[in-house]
């Protein structure tokens, strides 16, 4: 079994992501940078950062991959009856910092430390300044109480975390999200690893192959999607 690659910090380019390890979560390669240019290479083959304070930046490609098909959402009659009730406010693009620095801090809670660093914050803050990276809010009254954030390339999102704060709250900032990637003729969600919330809302897992398919079909790396702050 081969050893990760290890990027340079004067070249953007990535191995072959069918090159990942044959483990859980598929380490590609360590090293390189969290610049905007980078991370933008690096999504748009399928690849994400994922690593905690005190490693080295560490380059994942999961086999299989989680998503989601938008035309495939499934909201429980219990799920549908709480938002009827409109006790929550949506908005996208309000508080981006607040959002990520809610997850670093759900992780860091339930886990003894987060892989949303320092770092890792700033670099999507920078990614949001630029246009690519977004941010759905959930409020109480005028309380953030849950969220989720991730990047937006062709057709296709890019999920990277989310939070709630109150029963259900990460929930309905996903199905809104759904909702308007649905009305904007997404085609894939991507939504990483396993995760059994998102499951009960329709995702499912592909192979990576099909994955990287979907992502080379619907990806333009210079179509940026308007994700303008407004609110639901």
């Amino acid at each position: 079994m081969h050893e990760p690659y290890w990027l340079q910090q004067d070249d953007l380019s990535f191995p072959d992501p069918e090159l990942a390890l044959k483990e859980p979560n598929g380490l590609l390669a360590i090293g390189g940078d969290l610049s905007l240019e980078r991370l933008r290479v690096a999504y748009s083959l399928g690849i994400f950062p994922w690593y905690e304070s005190g490693q080295p930046i560490l380059w994942w490609s999961p086999n299989p991959r989680m998503v989601l098909f938008p035309d495939e959402l499934h909201v429980s009659k219990s799920l549908k009856k709480l938002i009827s009730k409109n006790i929550y406010k949506v908005s996208f693009n309000l508080n981006f910092p607040s959002v990520i620095l809610a997850c670093a801090n759900q992780r860091s809670k339930n886990r003894n430390g987060t892989w949303i660093t320092d770092e890792m914050q700033q670099a999507y803050i920078n990614l949001h300044n630029a246009g690519w990276a977004h941010s759905v809010e959930v409020w109480d009254d005028k309380k953030l109480v849950g969220g989720l954030y991730g990047i937006a390339m062709g057709k296709t999102f890019f999920g990277e975390s989310m939070f709630s704060k109150q029963d259900n709250a990460s929930k309905i900032a996903f199905i809104n999200l759904v909702k308007k990637l649905q009305n904007q003729n997404f085609k894939l969600i991507d939504c990483q690893v396993s995760n059994p919330h998102l499951a009960r809302l329709g995702a499912r897992e592909i192979k990576r192959e099909s994955f990287l398919k979907h992502i080379k079909a619907d990806l333009n790396l210079n179509s940026k999607t308007e994700f303008s702050a407004q609110e639901y």
